[in-house]
């Protein structure tokens, strides 16, 4: 268990909002893979893990353009995205916009390789690339943290 989420565990009390903003940053810039929350046009959920690159503004996802997932981002424009534990949520609302591997902007691809030790442009068969633009953010623990827990909207930092 990480430092904060003992503190949330260990009753220390609700984390501030900038705790827990610097926290959701980490977790973007640190852990390796996120969960990706999409539907179909019928409502049809689909929920995967996925590797992920945080360019500092936006979250980088990659997965065949067949899979549910990669259709369903490219048909709607939008995904849910979850980061950490039960105990140290980062929930994310975003727009993405889908690339080929030919039209990823410069350093795109490498840096996504270097992160997770995989290359989606290398791999067998097609992968595509999703942009996701973060348009609410919301970071808490246990109930405590559920006033407040809202860091973002329409794409801007609120702390």
């Amino acid at each position: 268990m990480t430092g904060n989420e003992q503190a949330v565990v260990g009753g220390g009390g609700p984390r501030s909002r900038v705790a827990r903003k610097e926290n959701a940053l980490r977790r973007l810039a640190e852990d390796g893979d996120v969960w990706a929350a999409t539907a179909d046009a019928t409502g049809v959920p689909c929920l995967v893990p996925l590797a992920f690159w945080w360019d500092g503004e936006a979250i980088w996802l990659s997965t065949r353009p067949t899979n549910p997932t990669g259709a369903n981002m490219a048909a709607t424009g939008q995904v849910r995205l979850a980061l950490g534990t039960t105990r140290d949520v980062v929930q994310i609302e975003g727009t993405v916009r889908a690339y080929t591997a030919e039209e990823l902007p410069d350093g795109v691809g490498d840096a996504f390789a270097a992160k997770d030790g995989w290359d989606p442009r290398t791999s067998d068969g097609r992968y595509d690339f999703y942009r996701v633009t973060l348009e609410v953010l919301r970071a808490y623990g246990t109930v405590p943290e559920l006033a407040g827990r809202t860091l973002m909207r329409d794409g801007k930092w609120l702390v």
